[in-house]
C-alpha cells in the first residue's frame, strides 16, 4: 500500500489517510472516462468528509437497495441466486438507471446452489424452504453449540468450528466430526493424513472442493458488476463485513435463548469465549479490508438493542468486545460502520465513547435529533428514513422525510442521508426521490 515506510510503523491516523488515498484513487481501476474518475472522487469526497465530521459539498445518500436490483430487473431473488449471468444483468441494469453515492453491490445474494448443495441449515431461502416468490432469506433460529461447549469452543476454536459446529449447520460436512486436532501435524503427520481416507471424511471433502468451485463462479459475476460500478464512477461504501463477538456467539451457536439463558447461568464462560473469538474477527475483517479499497467495515448489530437487554448488560456483555474489535479497526486505519438494529437511543451515552470522527453509525430505530445531539462532535451518523415510506410512499412524501432529516443532521456535516433498512421491492422512483432530496436540500 505504501513504498516509504513499513506499516507497521504507521499511527493510526497515518494508515488511515493511506486507505483514504486508496478508496479516492483505487488502483487498477481503468475509469470508462475522465467524467467517470471525477465523479468517483467526487462521491468518495463526500464520504471520507462526513466520516471526519466535516462538510462536504451535500448530504452523500447510501441508496437502501437491497435486493431491489433484481425486482427493478423482472427478475426474483431465487432467479439471481442460482443463475449468475441474471445476477450480472439485473445490478448492471439498476447501475445505468439510478444514480447513486455508492453502490449497493450484490454480495448478500448468496449462491443458491452452493447453499443446497452442502445442505445449509442457517437459512430457508426462496425454493429452499420458502416460495419461490418470496423477496428475502429467512433465518432459522437454533442452538448450534450446546451450554455445556463453551470449553471446548475457548480451548481450540478452529477444531470445535471445523469439527462440530460446521456439520451442524450444513449437512454435508458430517464426515468432518471424525477428524482430530490440527495438533498432530507436529511432526511426521501420517496420523493426521490418514484421517482423510475415511469414506466419510472423504465426501465431505469432494463436496467442499464442488462447492467452492461453484462459489468462485458466483464470486466472479460478484467482482464483475463491483468492478463495472467503479469504472463507472461509483464506489462501494463497504469494504469488509464484520460483527459483535455476543452476536456471533447469539446467531450463529447458542441462539437467543441460549445465549441469554448464558448471561445469567454461565456468564464468565460466555464473556472468555467473546474474548477468544473477537481477536478472530478482528483478523478475518482487516483481512479483507485490505484487499478492498474501500476501508468501511459494515458492523450489523442484532442483539444489543434496547429491549433485549438492559444499559447494564450491555456494558457488561456486549459493548466490551464490540468497542475492542471497533478499536483494532481504527488501529488499522479502518472506519467502523455499526448498524444499530432496533432501537439504540438508551446506548447513545455509552456508544459514544470512540475517539472523534473515527464511526459512521448507522441507525434503524432512532430519535435522530437526540442522536445527532448526542453523537455531533464525536461520530458520523446515518439513517434513517422508514421504509415504510420507502416501500409505500409517493416520492413526495420521500422527498419531505429526507427534508426533515436532512434538517435535523445534516448542519455541520456528519450526517450520510440513508433508509431506515434495505428494501427488496417498492416503487424505484421513491430512490430517485432520496437523491433528488439530497440535491435540493442537501447542499452546503
Amino acid at each position: 500500500m505504501i513504498a516509504e515506510r513499513k506499516w507497521i510503523d504507521l499511527s493510526p491516523e497515518e494508515r488511515r489517510e493511506e486507505r483514504f488515498k486508496r478508496w479516492l484513487s483505487p488502483p487498477n481501476v481503468k475509469f470508462s472516462g475522465t467524467e467517470a474518475e471525477q465523479e468517483y472522487k467526487a462521491r468518495v469526497g463526500r464520504f471520507i468528509k462526513v466520516i471526519k465530521l466535516e462538510e462536504p459539498d451535500r448530504v452523500p445518500v447510501m441508496l437502501p437497495a437491497g435486493f431491489l436490483p433484481a425486482y427493478h430487473a423482472g427478475r426474483t431473488l431465487k432467479n439471481v441466486m442460482y443463475d449468475y449471468d441474471e445476477l450480472r444483468r439485473a445490478w448492471l441494469k439498476f447501475l445505468g438507471d439510478f444514480e447513486m453515492d455508492a453502490f449497493p453491490g450484490p454480495g448478500l445474494v448468496y449462491p443458491g446452489k452452493v447453499l443446497e448443495s452442502v445442505d445449509y441449515r442457517f437459512h430457508h431461502w426462496p425454493g429452499h424452504g420458502l416460495a419461490e416468490d418470496v423477496s428475502s432469506y429467512q433465518y432459522i433460529e437454533g442452538e448450534y453449540m450446546r451450554a455445556e461447549e463453551y470449553d471446548a469452543l475457548i480451548k481450540d476454536p478452529a477444531h470445535f468450528l471445523l469439527t462440530t459446529h460446521l456439520p451442524r449447520a450444513a449437512g454435508a460436512f458430517d464426515g468432518f466430526r471424525k477428524l482430530g486436532p490440527m495438533t498432530q501435524v507436529l511432526g511426521v503427520p501420517v496420523s493426521y493424513i490418514a484421517q482423510y481416507g475415511d469414506p466419510e471424511v472423504r465426501a465431505s471433502v469432494r463436496m467442499l472442493l464442488e462447492a467452492g468451485l461453484e462459489t468462485v463462479k458466483w464470486r466472479e459475476a460478484v467482482d464483475d458488476v463491483n468492478r463495472a460500478a467503479r469504472e463507472a464512477g461509483v464506489p462501494s461504501i463497504r469494504g469488509a463485513m464484520s460483527g459483535a463477538p455476543f452476536d456471533r456467539i447469539g446467531d450463529f451457536l447458542r441462539g437467543t435463548k441460549g445465549i441469554m439463558m448464558d448471561m445469567y447461568r454461565q456468564p464468565e464462560k460466555l464473556q472468555e469465549a467473546m474474548e477468544r473469538i473477537a481477536p478472530m474477527l478482528i483478523e478475518q475483517a482487516v483481512r479483507a479490508a485490505n484487499a478492498s479499497e474501500c476501508p468501511i467495515v459494515f458492523i450489523p448489530l442484532h442483539k444489543g438493542a434496547g429491549g433485549f437487554m438492559s444499559n447494564k448488560q450491555f456494558e457488561t456483555f456486549y459493548w466490551p468486545t464490540l468497542k475492542k474489535a471497533m478499536m483494532a479497526f481504527i488501529e488499522e486505519g479502518l472506519v467502523p460502520m455499526p448498524f444499530a438494529e432496533g432501537n439504540y437511543e438508551p446506548r447513545l451515552e455509552i456508544i459514544k465513547d470512540m475517539p472523534r470522527g473515527k464511526v459512521i453509525w448507522y441507525f434503524e430505530v432512532m430519535d435522530m435529533a437526540k442522536a445527532k445531539e448526542v453523537l455531533s462532535d464525536n461520530a458520523c451518523i446515518a439513517g434513517n428514513l422508514p421504509v415504510s415510506i420507502i416501500c409505500t410512499g409517493t416520492p413526495q412524501e420521500v422527498k419531505e422525510g429526507c427534508r426533515k432529516l436532512i434538517g435535523t443532521c445534516g448542519r455541520g456535516g456528519g450526517y450520510i442521508l440513508a433508509g431506515s433498512a434495505s428494501i427488496d421491492k417498492g416503487d424505484p422512483e421513491n430512490l430517485r426521490a432520496m437523491m433528488e432530496a439530497a440535491k435540493e436540500y442537501g447542499v452546503y
